[in-house]
């Protein structure tokens, strides 16, 4: 079969885009492999797939797939910008606010005249059971509003991590620097921990000042990523509870720079939304034989 796509990247992350609002894909794993594949295929850290909505009040399912095992997966920040980006450019809606549903989630999605994307990425989530997290036996240490909760790995070695989802798991780190950050050597380790069933995202965050921090993430399934979405939001989530960030922060990550704004609790004490803003860039376009 002959497939159109659309190369995309938001701040470096980049995706496999496809229109499937007129007849199902069904792409097998396999398939989907040879997409992400940077040396058989078309190259990519995601595969985005854009169909109908079958929900009132939701305009598009958005679907993503990693790259790496064919898997889907329940939410990409990075490109849900690139989302609104494609529909927005293919004309397949007008609209410049989006609400799209996820594997597991519901988000609003809006182009702003400037050309940049920003997404209501929804509230934070903070029960262990829901990332899930296993904390049995551990004793976390507080700092602020929140806790540290310390991982044994491998040779001996502990960190601390502060763990949260933003509709995907995430372990967060403080480091002093980040490019000196063993990510290579930890993140797979953290990645496939124990106590993550599901497995989970692996943030390694420097701090610069109060409104701007420098990141690096090591994903599920797709290893360092030259940008995470949800992964700057948890990160700066954790941040602003653990006392060091302000309610709005610059994340500096290698493939470009994110906006992440979160005013912790709401009135009634629920969580906040966090919202997140960046660019959203078509690389090219073109038909693969699979």
């Amino acid at each position: 079969m002959k497939l159109r796509f659309t190369k995309m990247h938001g701040a470096g992350n980049d995706f496999v885009v496809l229109d499937a609002t007129r007849a199902p894909l069904g792409l097998t794993a396999e398939q989907l492999r040879r997409l992400g594949d940077r040396r058989f295929g078309i190259g990519a850290d995601q595969i985005l797939v854009v169909e109908a909505s079958q929900t009132p009040g939701v305009d598009f399912r958005y679907r993503i797939f990693n790259a790496a095992s064919g898997d889907e997966v329940e939410h990409c920040g990075n490109g849900a910008r690139c989302f609104v980006r494609y529909v927005h450019d293919k004309g397949l809606s007008e609209r410049t606010t989006l609400r799209v549903e996820t594997l597991n989630n519901r988000l609003e999605l809006r182009l702003q005249p400037d050309g940049r994307v920003t997404v209501d990425m929804n509230a934070p989530v903070f029960e262990h059971a829901r990332l899930p997290f296993d904390a049995s036996g551990l004793q976390s240490r507080p700092v602020g509003d929140f806790e540290l909760w310390p991982l044994q790995l491998g040779d001996g070695v502990s960190a601390e991590f502060a763990v949260l989802s933003m509709g995907n798991p995430h372990a967060v780190c403080r480091v002093d620097d980040v490019e000196r950050a063993p990510v290579e050597l930890l993140g797979p380790q953290v990645e496939a921990h124990e106590r993550f069933p599901r497995r989970v995202n692996v943030g390694f965050m420097q701090i610069v000042d109060r409104g701007h921090v420098k990141l690096r993430v090591f994903e599920r399934d797709a290893g360092e990523t030259l940008a995470c979405g949800t992964g700057a939001c948890a990160a700066v989530v954790a941040g602003i509870r653990l006392g060091w960030l302000d309610e709005e922060v610059e994340v500096e990550t290698r493939g470009g720079k994110l906006g992440i704004a979160w005013p912790g609790r709401n009135g009634d004490g629920s969580s906040a939304h966090v919202l997140m803003s960046g660019p959203a860039t078509t690389v090219f376009e073109g038909e693969i034989e699979l």
